[in-house]
């Protein structure tokens, strides 16, 4: 009785171990999307692409298509976007942080952009990879 008792408690452990991990992993990627609403609304794309990973295999799918890699993803970004009044102010509402696997996510949610040249919202669909240590955002699908 007393190896059952001491096997339960460890499978018990293990499991809310496992469980505190996937919650760090999420407050962690939380945090990045954070950064960049805060960056973004300061119109500073560049720092809003940190969140991203800084890799020719980068990809951004939106509705001009395919932009591969992190330079040119910023230059997508600052032509569509010139001016503070088109980055505008962002806000986000995450609708779902799903674990693909150990060390990548997928995050599906809502963008809202207050701007003086008008408004605009949609969605997007994110993949988050755990890259030396940091989260970083490998494929963006935004519409």
């Amino acid at each position: 009785m007393k190896h059952f008792i001491l096997l339960l408690c460890l499978v018990t452990f293990l499991h809310s171990n496992g469980q505190s991990t996937e919650s760090q992993d999420k407050k962690s990627i939380e945090k990045v999307l954070k950064k960049q609403r805060i960056a973004w609304s300061k119109n500073n794309i560049e720092e809003f692409m940190e969140g991203y990973w800084k890799s020719d295999s980068l990809k951004f799918y939106g509705s001009n298509g395919v932009t591969y890699g992190w330079q040119n993803t910023l230059e997508r970004y600052k032509k569509a976007y010139p001016t503070k009044d088109h980055t505008g102010i962002l806000n986000f509402k995450i609708n779902d942080i799903s674990k693909i696997n150990e060390g990548a996510y997928f995050v599906m949610g809502e963008y809202h952009l207050k701007r003086n040249v008008g408004n605009a919202n949609g969605i997007f669909m994110i993949i988050f990879k755990k890259i030396n240590g940091e989260w970083k955002i490998i494929a963006d699908t935004s519409s």
